[in-house]
């Protein structure tokens, strides 16, 4: 189930996308009663997806991300793989929606993309058991941790680098009917930019799975419905300039789709 957040007349619902009537009428949202993190209704009310805005999937109360989880960006940067997850914080300011842009910052001069499978909690979860992971976790969507590298590397701390706003695009949707075992078969995740390849790898090459990952979160801190756990990206992370249009696509999901401009 693809579960969306959306505007329409000013108003704003969650819904789940599906095929229309007929191939000719393209994707319906079926607007749901109620939200995603409790049991809900579908109304039976449809409007056509290419009516309405988008909009992030969740609003995160926090976004937790997880550096260094593919041995290849690690190494493409010079650096290890850690012995432990490295995670980090991004701000719910920095959270843009699909079609949203991504505003380069005015403190930096190299701005990079990184595709990254996004975990979306689904209720509030304390020291959570690996064979409990799956029961804690609404699904899954597309991110991009937008990082500004001079900073990062300049900086002893990844705040401002990360977390600066407009920096962490989310969606299209929350896709529900993945289970972490795919996620460790492999599922592909690549980033365009301008259509030009620049990431490709899959979800298999992480270094520690996703249950690792929310067992080391939930040991320190709880985690509330909505919050997002970003899982590292690939490699092949690059420059984004003023006017890039940067998409990112994971297998079984979909296609997250920003463009670059400059601070007006």
């Amino acid at each position: 189930m693809r579960i969306a957040r959306f505007s329409i007349d000013g108003n704003v619902a969650f819904g789940v996308v599906e095929d229309g009537p007929s191939a000719q009428d393209g994707p319906v949202i079926d607007i749901i009663k109620g939200h995603p993190f409790a049991e809900f209704e579908r109304s039976g009310r449809t409007v056509p997806l290419s009516e309405v805005r988008l909009l992030p999937p969740v609003l995160p109360n926090k976004i937790v991300a997880i550096g260094r989880n593919y041995a290849e960006h690690a190494a493409e940067l010079g650096n290890e793989v850690p012995d432990v997850p490295v995670a980090f914080f991004k701000p719910s300011t920095s959270v843009v929606g699909p079609g949203d842009p991504i505003v380069y910052p005015s403190f930096s001069q190299e701005v990079h993309h990184e595709a990254e499978l996004a975990v979306v909690i689904g209720r509030m979860c304390k020291e959570v058991p690996r064979e409990r992971v799956k029961d804690v976790i609404l699904g899954y969507t597309c991110a991009n941790d937008v990082t500004a590298r001079d900073v990062q590397k300049r900086e002893k701390q990844w705040a401002r680098a990360k977390g600066f706003d407009t920096s962490c695009p989310l969606g299209p949707w929350v896709e529900t009917g993945i289970d972490p075992a795919d996620i460790s078969a492999g599922l592909g995740i690549g980033c365009t930019v301008n259509g030009q390849q620049r990431q490709l790898g899959r979800t298999s090459e992480m270094v520690r799975p996703i249950e690792d990952l929310i067992v080391h979160i939930t040991e320190a801190m709880t985690l509330l419905p909505g919050d997002v756990v970003l899982t590292g990206t690939p490699a092949g992370v690059g420059p984004l300039s003023v006017g890039d249009e940067v998409a990112v696509t994971i297998e079984g999901i979909g296609t997250l789709t920003n463009k670059v401009i400059k601070r007006g």
